[in-house]
């Protein structure tokens, strides 16, 4: 497809790293890592207890009884961050409805209302039909688009954890081939019984807060959240006088076909997507100036995307920080890949590199720049932003300030 410019004009986010984008940013500029103790389920039989859970939430602080009743806690969240994302673009009434999209990743879904009202049913309880409504992960992106009137196109990607960024460079190609004028991007999930018994059954989480490429690190950090961006055409985003953050240049999906659950051990799919979305967006390696990693925290994924970023960059490897914000957010599987794109632009509005939270001690088979010791000033233009998945599903998406 022919590329042109895709404008970043709004962004949005709800999240245990900040409930709005100026508390986003904020902790991201700061530093915060927002994983601690969970108590919105028993997490008592796993050895991992921890995640970035949304705190001090009270739906009926954002929607009327009924309206919260009839939403999962994903839909929830995905609501909250799109209307934040909306109003931040200031769309409204410059394009009919039917020009407008919804592209979104979902994971989870509403799996734990699901859960709570399976406990009801055991329990000899009635569980109320209202908890299964979020059931099917298509149902946020329904709920965005009945809110605020959103009638273009409308459609939910499930890859696991790198549902979001794909969803934000399939929007950015429905502008580019003319079907929508603008289309809201992003992702919600929710922490839930189900996604955090299965990675502790993996013996992916990590029972101290993640510390992405660090010695020592065991795993994962679970998180929750939404994350959302607005893009529209940059012609049309000049002309209405929209305020752009940046934009979104290209990006590539690559299917390992290697393993379920394990990355390739080379990095040359990983390598693929990068070099891939690169040459998608027309921008040469040289112009890179750091990547926002999908940085898990696991022993594998760290050295493998560490070897990747060798294969792409050659000897200038070193010179290019790779940077995890999954020790600040949590890593929030479906919206994984939105909350990371949203702090990459963030970041490079701000002019900085962010900081790799909680290191633990150098790792010799991680031996790249990995901003371990504080955020940094600097004036780069374009960034990454990696998504690796289960199923070796990958995306990379080129983001420019």
């Amino acid at each position: 497809m022919v590329r042109k410019r895709i404008a970043i004009t709004g962004l949005g986010v709800f999240s245990a790293a900040g409930k709005n984008v100026p508390a986003y940013r904020d902790a991201l500029l700061n530093g915060r890592c927002a994983v601690g103790p969970i108590d919105l389920f028993d997490v008592s039989p796993f050895p991992a207890r921890i995640g970035a859970q949304v705190r001090d939430f009270d739906p009926r602080d954002h929607f009327d009884r009924r309206t919260a009743d009839r939403l999962s806690r994903a839909d929830q969240f995905g609501v909250i961050a799109a209307g934040e994302a909306l109003a931040d673009s200031g769309i409204a009434g410059h394009y009919s409805p039917y020009d407008l999209g919804v592209s979104m990743g979902a994971g989870a879904g509403g799996m734990f209302q699901a859960e709570s009202w399976l406990q009801d049913v055991l329990a000899g309880r009635k569980g109320h039909p209202n908890a299964l409504r979020g059931l099917l992960p298509d149902r946020t992106s329904t709920s965005v688009a009945a809110t605020y009137n959103l009638a273009g196109y409308q459609g939910s990607i499930t890859t696991a954890c790198s549902s979001s960024a794909t969803a934000i460079g399939w929007g950015a190609d429905l502008i580019a081939a003319g079907l929508q004028k603008a289309v809201l991007c992003g992702g919600s999930d929710s922490l839930c019984v189900l996604t955090y018994a299965g990675f502790n059954s993996l013996r992916l989480v990590d029972p101290e807060p993640c510390s992405p490429f660090s010695l020592g690190r065991q795993g994962i950090s679970l998180g929750e959240g939404s994350a959302f961006m607005v893009l529209e055409g940059e012609e049309d985003a000049l002309r209405r006088g929209a305020r752009i953050y940046g934009s979104i240049l290209g990006y590539a999906i690559v299917g390992e076909a290697y393993h379920m659950t394990a990355p390739e051990p080379n990095g040359t799919d990983a390598a693929r997507a990068m070099t891939g979305a690169l040459r998608a967006a027309g921008v040469e390696i040289d112009a890179v100036g750091w990547v926002n990693a999908h940085g898990t925290g696991t022993p594998l994924n760290d050295v493998v995307e560490s070897k990747a970023m060798k294969l792409v960059f050659g000897s200038r490897a070193a010179a290019v920080p790779l940077v995890s914000t999954k020790a600040l957010t949590g890593h929030c599987l479906g919206a994984a890949g939105s909350m990371e794109a949203v702090a990459t632009i963030i970041a490079l509005d701000e002019g900085i590199i962010p900081q790799t939270l909680n290191f633990r001690g150098a790792d010799p088979e991680c031996d790249l720049d990995y901003c371990h010791a504080g955020l940094r000033r600097s004036d780069v233009a374009v960034a990454l932003s990696n998504s690796f998945a289960f199923g070796g599903n990958i995306t990379s998406l080129v983001i420019a300030k």
